[in-house]
């Protein structure tokens, strides 16, 4: 067989005979206005890519021997219920658990009874802020080599519910206080990154980016001369995948990149974990089949983006309870992927990719440009307290929602080709809109909606 390299007997062609040739293909029209699109994060987008794009200084780390985890979410609410549950996803195909925790007074032994906690990482997502609790699940571990994060996230939850748990100092001094419980543990990560948060409440792109890593770094500060031990643990950032398919994969590729931008400025040597699932900002009521479609994308967007750990969304997550069928199409599509369609192989299938590379560039630098932004400004908590995050958010969200209003931006089955046979009303077993809040808060809350409630609501007052 010839070792001569393919192509060998051509000469390379540069980006200029390549958009000359177009130009005199489109006869006249304007190449920019024909093919050059912008993006919501004011990327200007070209028709072809060559190596001329690709940034020399622009090295992206990643782990060639790292494979992603199939996770399953489970609602902890009873224990018992709760760990025959997570029993039988394990024996069905999911490899990493994700708990979530109501209750403080959650008995460990029963919920983790039967589960290899040396073989299966385990999730946590606690709705409360607590260190006995915790003490008691690390007690109960003991010293077995678990892979076990615990989310710990309280500037996140203020975001979220515009509330501390309990004030700002007390919530910081239990966090420390649980960094110092797992001090010693191995593989126990504690700190994590609520990103889907801004993804589902309609930032674009670069804001995830920027806000993600400044919502670390507020971590990365307050630890610094602090608690060392907490940045020897990986931070967890929790990412939503929207259906943008080649910038999802640049927007995975470019966290990792900013985290090793940021982590070598406090002396960490160690990666991040990223923990994606599909958003449900795009999902719909309507022809909800559709979302089966939108997950599936989505879902290859995060394993294309070096996700460590996929937790899919079920496609009738938005207006039904927890449910056998829903869940479990939902990890047989990550099972079909990984399994039957080699994604399990594909993690940095992505590397080389003119087009990847340059918009994981282009995100990055964008991103790190409005962290600096942030920083200068006093720092992410200030302007989360001030007002200023939410504003951004809301004024991103306000330009997509208006791209979905107008029919640019398309939602298959709902605001195109709707069937007007379909009937919902009869079949919501949860409240699939925006819910009234009227806690008082501190902060104004970051507000996760859904493009198409609107017109959903229309049409369910229709039928």
């Amino acid at each position: 067989m010839s070792k001569t390299p393919l192509f060998s007997e051509f000469e390379p062609v540069s980006a200029k005979q390549w958009k000359q040739k177009i130009q005199v293909d489109l006869r006249g029209a304007d190449y920019n206005d024909s093919l050059i699109w912008e993006s919501l994060e004011g990327l200007n987008v070209k028709p072809f890519y060559t190596q001329e794009d690709v940034q020399p200084n622009f090295t992206l780390p990643t782990n060639e021997n790292a494979v992603w985890q199939i996770g399953q979410q489970v609602y902890a609410g009873n224990e018992r219920a709760a760990n025959k549950k997570a029993l039988d996803v394990i024996d069905r195909g999911a490899t990493t658990l994700f708990f979530k925790v109501p209750e403080r007074t959650i008995d460990w032994s029963t919920l983790l009874n039967g589960i290899l906690l040396e073989s299966t990482p385990i999730h946590f997502e606690f709705q409360f802020l607590e260190r006995a609790s915790i003490k008691t699940l690390l007690d109960h571990v003991g010293d077995r080599p678990t892979q076990l994060s615990l989310n710990i996230d309280i500037i996140g939850h203020l975001a979220k519910t515009g509330n501390w748990f309990h004030d700002m100092k007390k919530d910081h001094q239990l966090m420390d206080d649980i960094v110092q419980l797992v001090n010693k543990k191995v593989k126990v990560s504690t700190i994590s990154v609520d990103m889907g948060l801004y993804q589902n409440a309609g930032a674009n792109i670069v804001q995830q980016l920027a806000y993600g890593l400044a919502h670390v770094n507020e971590y990365l500060n307050h630890y610094d001369d602090n608690v060392s031990e907490a940045k020897e643990n990986p931070v967890v950032f929790k990412v939503g995948i929207g259906p943008n398919y080649f910038f999802e994969i640049a927007k995975l590729r470019a966290i990792r990149w900013l985290w090793y931008t940021l982590s070598t400025e406090y002396g960490l040597k160690h990666d991040c974990c990223i923990l994606a699932q599909p958003s449900r900002r795009n999902k719909t009521l309507y022809d909800y089949n559709v979302n089966m479609l939108r997950t599936t994308s989505e879902c290859m967007s995060a394993v294309l983006g070096g996700a460590d750990v996929v937790c899919n969304l079920p496609y009738d997550a938005i207006y039904h309870k927890d449910n056998e069928f829903g869940e479990r199409i939902a990890r047989n599509q990550l099972l079909l992927l990984k399994e039957e369609s080699y994604f399990d192989e594909g993690k940095n299938a992505a590397n080389g990719s003119y087009y990847i590379e340059q918009l994981t560039s282009q995100l990055a630098q964008k991103a790190l440009t409005l962290f600096q932004q942030i920083e200068a400004s006093g720092g992410f908590l200030k302007e989360l307290k001030n007002g200023t995050i939410q504003r951004k958010i809301k004024e991103s969200a306000a330009k997509e929602q208006q791209l979905f209003d107008d029919g640019k931006l398309v939602l298959l089955g709902t605001n195109a080709y709707q069937n007007p046979n379909d009937k919902m009303k009869h079949d919501l077993e949860i409240l699939p809109f925006l819910k009234q809040d009227r806690r008082k808060t501190i902060i104004p809350r970051i507000i996760e909606r859904r493009l198409s409630e609107s017109l959903e609501q229309n049409r369910l007052n229709d039928e």
